[in-house]
């Protein structure tokens, strides 16, 4: 009876429904003016708009992926620790360990030479000592014997706050989608890692390495890198990695490439914002340091430092998104930098929201892959 499945789910709108149908049946009976009736029309309603309210948050939690878990909902999540050997040739201290396998939703049956394989996978940062869960995609020629030598480019994919990884997969296909793409042509295979930017929940860290707590930018921009080309092929060098996220996910994406030019080619953030956060979820994440707090600001970023040489994409919608004018700022101030490049998909309308966010990963996946290298 997890929060997302739909064992819970579907109980909850059969008892709405349920409770609506004996509010039909039960209201003449309760029509008359004593207490008892009044009462007993007050409990049915409460009792309706309750199992409603529940229904409904439910399905839209299942479907936008806000809390993983009951205890995620409450405020109570606790990851467990993992314990690191780093004593020489102990197989403990890999940074990165398959935990599943399975395939690709919606194409369930097929081998893996057909349609790739989904691994949820634990990886530990070497440098940084952060856990976290993430999915691996791996192209269908990834176990095809004609490519066997062949290394692939990969893409990290990071979720919103406070978002699931799980979601990445299922809710916004981002594996289906990749697959289709390289069967129309319209990209070439590539390993993407998928995972959120909520790496010591419930904390929002916004991607920062915070003094004296997690330090985030460096986990992505170094340890999950080096833990997934350790153990996957993945194609080496400059142009090798790319990023792509939405919303948190999105700034978080901007922030690595700009920051990080040399470890992410390109970064894509969808319906993104442009400068760190400070509120009740990410707690003091600069502690007074000015510095690291103008670094998170990619307003300043633009203005103070040389142009990274990386490739952007941002997106956003003329109806529905709040960051609409600042996008379109951002994209002016960029191109006042010669060495990077920007690039954009502007929706008429689409909210900040999953059913957006499919129509603009298509041609994202095909953006980036078009900018990594193989061999």
């Amino acid at each position: 009876m997890g929060l997302t499945s739909n064992n819970t789910l579907v109980p909850a709108a059969l008892a709405a429904v349920a409770l609506f149908a004996c509010t039909v049946w039960l209201w003449p009976r309760l029509a008359q003016r004593g207490w008892r009736s009044v009462s007993g029309r007050v409990a049915l309603l409460f009792a309706v708009q309750l199992s409603l309210f529940v229904s409904v948050g439910l399905f839209a939690n299942q479907t936008f992926g806000f809390y993983a878990s009951w205890a995620d909902l409450f405020g109570q999540e606790t990851d467990q620790g993992v314990v690191v050997d780093h004593t020489p040739g102990n197989r403990s201290s890999d940074p990165l360990r398959v935990t599943e396998i399975g395939g690709v939703p919606g194409r369930s049956g097929f081998r893996p030479s057909s349609v790739g394989q989904v691994q949820k996978v634990d990886i530990v940062g070497r440098t940084t000592h952060i856990a976290s869960p993430a999915y691996i995609y791996l192209p269908p020629e990834y176990f095809q014997e004609r490519y066997r030598a062949r290394t692939f480019p990969a893409a990290v994919v990071l979720t919103g706050y406070p978002g699931t990884a799980r979601a990445l997969v299922d809710k916004l296909h981002y594996p289906r989608t990749a697959l289709q793409l390289v069967k129309d042509g319209r990209m070439r295979p590539m390993i993407l890692v998928m995972l959120r930017p909520t790496v010591a929940p419930p904390r929002d860290t916004e991607c920062v390495d915070v003094p004296g707590g997690p330090q985030t930018e460096s986990f992505f921009a170094e340890d999950l890198p080096q833990a997934v080309t350790q153990h996957y092929r993945v194609t080496e060098g400059p142009r090798s990695w790319g990023i792509i996220g939405d919303s948190t996910g999105g700034y978080c994406a901007l922030k690595l490439a700009m920051h990080h030019p040399g470890v992410y080619a390109a970064g894509a953030g969808l319906s993104p914002y442009y400068k760190a956060p400070v509120d009740p979820t990410t707690g003091d994440l600069f502690q007074g340091d000015k510095a690291l707090r103008n670094r998170a600001n990619l307003w300043w970023c633009l203005k103070h430092l040389p142009g990274p040489d990386t490739s952007l994409l941002v997106s956003s919608s003329k109806e529905g998104e709040a960051n609409y004018k600042d996008t379109l700022k951002f994209i002016e101030r960029v191109k006042a930098k010669e060495t990077t490049r920007i690039s954009s998909i502007i929706l008429e309308s689409g909210g900040h929201n999953f059913n957006t966010w499919r129509r603009e990963i298509p041609a994202t996946l095909e953006w980036v892959s078009g900018l990594l290298g193989d061999r």
